[in-house]
């Protein structure tokens, strides 16, 4: 059911970034954040105590007017911050409703966009890793356990096993682009991962392949669950992080989205009449 979810939602993540591939990050980061703020806001609209937020900051302005203006009578002064502090709570009380109703999908989509905007592809050349985590009760000193390369990247050394992590490593590197498919074969029994080598243009990237866990799944979603049946936990490719240039600064993806649907959401508010 999970492996559904996360395929459907990954194929209108796919849809709205399919033709910003070939541009420049930045084109798809800001046409993302616009729509979200557009969405967020909506939500919010929809979701919240509009007359009751508008009050509320009436209020606090009030209050602190009459804070301003009798600060040398400490009494009302004193009832005046009273004032200020009940109405903020109550602010943040008619804010936390809306809040609660976006979190769900607002964190889904970033999980979605992390797929897009987290990493890079394989160079042709560049190395990675191939970490691969076996279930409670194997020990990769103790299996048969190998893998299998294809045309678009070479394995370069054998397996390292870590027996306290439960954990197999390789070296591969990146040999030609395209979408490859890496075989991992554990007494006998084969599963795959996705490896995505390519020239550093915006595509999905599924750093991991997981076992069936709901929240594994949902925080890795690139790819449908390993079976429930093999010895193998999870299977993770160490591709290159990816960071957007800012005037010279590289930034984490997740701080661009953040900055700009905040940005976009204070511009538009005004337009769609949304009291926030």
């Amino acid at each position: 059911m999970i492996d559904l979810f996360n395929a459907a939602i990954g194929r209108i993540a796919d849809a709205a970034l399919f033709l910003f591939r070939r541009s420049n990050p930045w084109v798809g980061m800001t046409v993302v954040s616009l729509v979200t703020a557009l969405l967020m806001l909506a939500v919010y609209r929809v979701a919240s105590d509009q007359e009751g937020i508008r009050a509320a900051k009436d209020k606090i302005i009030a209050y602190l007017l009459e804070a301003r203006l009798f600060r040398n009578d400490l009494h009302v002064s004193l009832r005046a911050q009273g004032n200020i502090l009940r109405f903020n709570l109550k602010y943040l009380a008619l804010s936390a409703r809306p809040l609660v109703v976006m979190i769900v999908p607002l964190v889904l989509a970033m999980v979605q966009l992390d797929q897009w905007f987290g990493h890079e592809a394989l160079r042709p050349g560049e190395p990675a890793l191939v970490k691969v985590r076996l279930k409670e009760g194997h020990q990769p000193s103790r299996e048969a356990i190998s893998i299998t390369p294809a045309r678009g990247f070479t394995v370069e050394t054998p397996p390292l096993r870590i027996d306290r992590e439960g954990e197999a490593d390789w070296r591969i590197r990146g040999a030609e682009p395209g979408n490859w498919d890496a075989h991992v074969i554990v007494d006998g029994e084969s599963v795959g991962k996705g490896i995505v080598v390519g020239d550093g243009s915006l595509s999905r990237i599924s750093p991991a392949r997981v076992a069936p866990h709901w929240l594994d799944q949902l925080a890795n979603p690139g790819e449908w669950s390993l079976p429930d049946s093999a010895p193998v936990k999870s299977i993770e490719i160490t591709y290159p992080g990816r960071t957007l240039g800012f005037f010279g600064w590289r930034i984490h993806w997740l701080v661009a989205f953040i900055g700009l649907s905040i940005l976009f959401g204070f511009l538009i508010k005004p337009w769609l009449g949304v009291e926030i």
